[in-house]
């Protein structure tokens, strides 16, 4: 039996020769591709990596410029808003004046009802009663119409400003 073996060993030495030549082709050649594979990873996520900082450089920049347009439009608006109110402080002077000269109007109406003489007088009192109503209702009137226009002023300043938004932000959209 050691005859046997000793004449067998010579071929289970080539076998095992032949089989650690095959395992180590083999090895290295699973090493190359896993490298191969691993350097085309590794050039694929840097080239992603600098796709993703080129978008957000963009998006940052196109974000900026919407921005800006936003901010353009604020105060434009809120000039034109600051004008508006300037306008309706303007108008509002005006305004007292105009009720200032009412009540003087009504002043006077009551004062010549009180010097008039008695055969006119229940026909003064009348008249004088309806241009005090009617000074009273224009007062109110004209308070009320500057008051209205004020706010209306206001409100298509900002309802300017949100479509100059708007239209700022549609068309740096259509740019890019």
């Amino acid at each position: 039996m050691n005859a046997v073996l000793l004449r067998i060993l010579p071929y289970i030495a080539a076998v095992a020769v032949v089989s650690a030549a095959l395992f180590g082709a083999y090895h290295h050649g699973v090493s190359t591709t896993n490298s191969t594979w691993q350097s085309e990873w590794n050039a694929r996520d840097t080239r992603d990596a600098e796709a993703k900082a080129t978008n957000e450089a963009a998006e940052r920049t196109r974000e900026q410029a919407y921005q800006q347009s936003i901010n353009k439009a604020v105060q434009d608006g809120q000039r034109t808003i600051n004008q508006a109110t300037a306008d309706a402080a303007a108008a509002r002077a005006s305004a007292d004046s105009l009720r200032g000269a009412a009540d003087n109007l009504a002043q006077r109406l009551a004062a010549s009802e009180a010097s008039g003489n008695s055969c006119t007088a229940a026909a003064s009192k009348a008249a004088t009663s309806a241009a005090m109503v009617l000074a009273d209702v224009l007062k109110r009137a004209d308070q009320r119409a500057g008051d209205l226009a004020e706010v209306a002023d206001q409100a298509r300043a900002r309802g300017v400003t949100c479509q100059q938004a708007y239209d700022g932000l549609t068309h740096s959209s259509a740019l890019h």
